[in-house]
């Protein structure tokens, strides 16, 4: 499969996040307007577009911490020299669900192969984050970053803050090499951006 056009530096990434997040104070805020409708939504879903990075256009290494569903904890430097790939989701958001089952096979196709899979729980209890994997059989971790928000607030450079479901992959100096905005529509897009990641490095 040919490469995906890599469509916005590094550097620019930041910027369209901090634009989110002014605009968001804005009558045009769709979580508002949701609020409004009374949709009881509760998310802003991507359009499932993908930006690739290149190497010498990536930020900083991204470095976080935080406390997993069963209370162990995880950073960045568990991940060091490998591809990480981090999915923002929760449990009642509809295209977090979609997507599951082909994350699970993802993430088996690649353990133990150069890249590891972190989930980031953005607004459950770990009760309800530990229902879904078992009923999904996803056996990767997810971090329970409700409480503090300490995983978005790190990668919040790298993401839009309202966007879930959103999958990023990180090289194995940590940096965000990739983005899908949204639900992993293709599971052969996300495959592809991960094997190129990991190849980097060959």
């Amino acid at each position: 499969m040919s490469r995906r056009p890599r469509l916005i530096p590094a550097a620019l990434i930041g910027l369209v996040s901090l634009g989110l997040v002014l605009t968001g104070c804005t009558s045009d805020d769709p979580l508002a307007a949701q609020y409004r409708e009374g949709s009881g939504k509760g998310y802003i879903a991507g359009d499932g577009s993908v930006t690739e990075i290149a190497a010498e256009d990536r930020g900083e290494s991204v470095v976080f911490d935080g406390t997993l569903e069963d209370g162990s904890t995880v950073s960045s430097a568990d991940y060091a020299g490998e591809v990480l790939v981090v999915n923002f989701w929760y449990a009642s958001c509809a295209p977090c669900r979609a997507e599951a089952p082909d994350l699970k096979t993802i993430s088996e196709e690649f353990a133990g192969q150069g890249a590891s899979f972190l989930g980031v729980n953005v607004r459950d209890q770990a009760p309800s984050a530990i229902a879904f994997n078992e009923s999904y059989e996803i056996s990767y971790p997810s971090v329970m970053d409700v409480d503090d928000g300490g995983l978005q607030l790190a990668f919040s450079g790298s993401i839009p803050p309202n966007a879930v479901p959103t999958t990023l992959v990180l090289d194995s100096s940590g940096r965000v090499a990739a983005r899908i905005l949204g639900q992993v529509n293709s599971p052969s897009i996300l495959e592809t951006l991960i094997k190129d990641t990991i190849a980097e490095d060959g």
